[in-house]
């Protein structure tokens, strides 16, 4: 089974992250923690339901990891083109209870389990050897809290609530069969449409807003 854990924009800087994010929500997200194992940085805020909002960008001053990095934050000619066609709300994250087991059958689509962070390993998370998006975001990236999930005290609370999640693909019949292999729990919707695009409807103290 696999739960939604966090949406992510995935941005070529963090400014632009957030003037994104508050263009379409009308929150500042307030910074979030420099991933000094990964090389990245987020900005973060509280969905409802134990759900987040991650605003995700390499970090300028950051480490060069020994590995790929996450997201697909490598390849910063694709980050900027993605951002560049609108499609900014990239992905999400989906969390496990049994990361082996998951990689064992659908390392192809995942790729490998890295524990992180490499001092003092408190989850795992699954990323292909090349760091790029699973399915080019059409699938989860997943994560293994190993019964430790992430506290959510630690991120802001700004009355923001996930009502809805859509995913335009040009094969929406092949990803819902993977969402039922996989047991995906509160899956995004998915509708027929010429690339991957994600929408997220979001509740906020502003009114409805929507997310891409």
């Amino acid at each position: 089974m696999l739960q939604l854990d966090h949406i992510t924009v995935i941005a070529p800087t963090l400014a632009e992250g957030v003037a994104h994010v508050r263009d379409c929500l009308d929150l500042d997200v307030p910074f979030g923690t420099r991933h000094g194992y990964m090389g990245t940085h987020n900005h973060r805020l509280q969905l409802g339901s134990n759900v987040y909002l991650e605003i995700v960008a390499l970090d300028p001053d950051g480490m060069t990891p020994g590995r790929a990095r996450w997201f697909g934050l490598d390849d910063q000619d694709k980050i900027r083109s993605d951002w560049d066609e609108g499609r900014r709300l990239r992905g999400w994250v989906a969390a496990t209870a049994s990361i082996d087991a998951l990689v064992a059958v659908h390392g192809a689509i995942f790729g490998e389990k890295v524990l992180l962070p490499t001092v003092d390993p408190t989850f795992a998370f699954a990323i292909p050897v090349d760091g790029s998006l699973p399915l080019d975001g059409a699938a989860p990236s997943i994560i293994d809290h190993q019964g430790d999930p992430t506290p959510m005290a630690e991120i802001p609370d700004l009355g923001a609530r996930l009502i809805s999640m859509t995913m335009e693909h040009p094969d929406p019949a092949s990803i819902e069969k993977l969402f039922r292999d996989l047991s995906v729990v509160r899956p995004p919707a998915i509708i027929p449409g010429p690339c991957i695009r994600y929408r997220a409807q979001v509740e906020t103290p502003n009114g409805l807003k929507v997310l891409i």
